[in-house]
């Protein structure tokens, strides 16, 4: 029988559960702790790795595991809750956790996928860090139209100038990255050469979206989360749905369907023969979103730039 780890992640400890060992123990979610983890985890020859994706806590732990050659797994929360329900473990604390987590992976075993390098997840944090600063320019500035008082309006003002400059340097910082890889920076131009593509969209999908290009249509729509599925009992079907998958790769494509759906040709005669199909406005984009990441991953693919029919 395999050995699996799970691993319940909280800011300074990591509570780990073993199967089929039934070991239970804990150590702190620092240097000093994942050192003497790998130690055990290697001594008892894992098989795989089980940690949930918690918010960034588990970073530091899902690095060092498989720095060190262990098989590692950042599996979807509200999955292992729902296997927890479904077997009845209804009671919730760490230790508990990191047993479910574990019977969860042993269960459903998970396709492994690459993780993402070092380098990558630092692309993924500037990329995040832009996304953040962008949304407070945007806050600042609802509050510039909604205020009158002159002198709360120069505290915005200059907060916004401060809040640009860090933008344009971050801008800058993220030209840099992608310049240290050739192959970055030769993925950046094949993304954006497709119409409705910005760099925001193209470096959000290298580092959010590392299998781009390696998987197949369907595959890569699962993996984003843009993979329709329908609830079907009898001769009752109800609508379709998407959902789970990456959540910030769905967002860039939201908008750059919406920039594709009137400045590229190829998009835009889609997208208008949903609608005049019938099709309501919403689920359209959503075909487009699905259609454009179906074209860049075969662009990525092909190593070809986009062409217009």
């Amino acid at each position: 029988m395999e050995t699996v780890v799970g691993i319940d992640v909280s800011k300074n400890r990591l509570d780990v559960a073993i199967i089929p060992h039934g070991d239970a123990f804990a150590v702190g979610n620092d240097d000093a702790g994942i050192n003497a983890l790998i130690g055990r985890l290697k001594a008892i020859g894992a098989d795989a790795v089980a940690l949930e994706a918690t918010g960034g806590f588990e970073t530091q732990a899902v690095a060092g595991l498989s720095s060190a050659g262990l098989t590692v797994l950042v599996v979807n929360p509200g999955q292992v809750r729902a296997y927890a329900n479904a077997i009845g473990r209804r009671a919730k604390t760490d230790p508990i956790d990191a047993a479910v987590i574990a019977a969860f992976v042993l269960a459903t075993k998970p396709e492994i996928r690459p993780l993402r390098d070092a380098e990558t997840q630092a692309l993924s944090e500037l990329v995040a860090r832009r996304r953040q600063i962008v949304q407070m320019i945007v806050a600042e500035e609802n509050r510039l139209r909604m205020i009158l008082a002159k002198q709360a309006q120069k505290s915005i003002k200059r907060l916004l100038t401060a809040l640009r400059r860090e933008l344009a340097s971050l801008d800058a910082d993220l030209d840099g990255h992608i310049r240290k890889s050739p192959i970055w920076k030769v993925r950046e131009t094949l993304l954006v050469s497709v119409p409705g593509v910005g760099p925001t969209t193209a470096r959000t999908l290298l580092a959010e979206l590392p299998e781009l290009g390696s998987l197949d249509r369907r595959q890569i729509a699962s993996l984003a989360g843009l993979a329709p599925w329908t609830r079907q009992s009898g001769t009752w079907k109800g609508k379709s749905f998407i959902g789970g998958g990456r959540g910030k790769v769905r967002a860039v494509l939201f908008m750059a369907a919406l920039v594709a759906s009137r400045h590229n040709p190829a998009l835009k005669a889609f997208r208008d023969r949903l609608v005049a199909q019938g099709k309501p406005k919403i689920v359209a984009t959503v075909a487009t979103m699905r259609k454009l990441l179906t074209i860049l991953n075969a662009i990525i693919r092909g190593k070809k730039p986009w062409q217009s029919a």
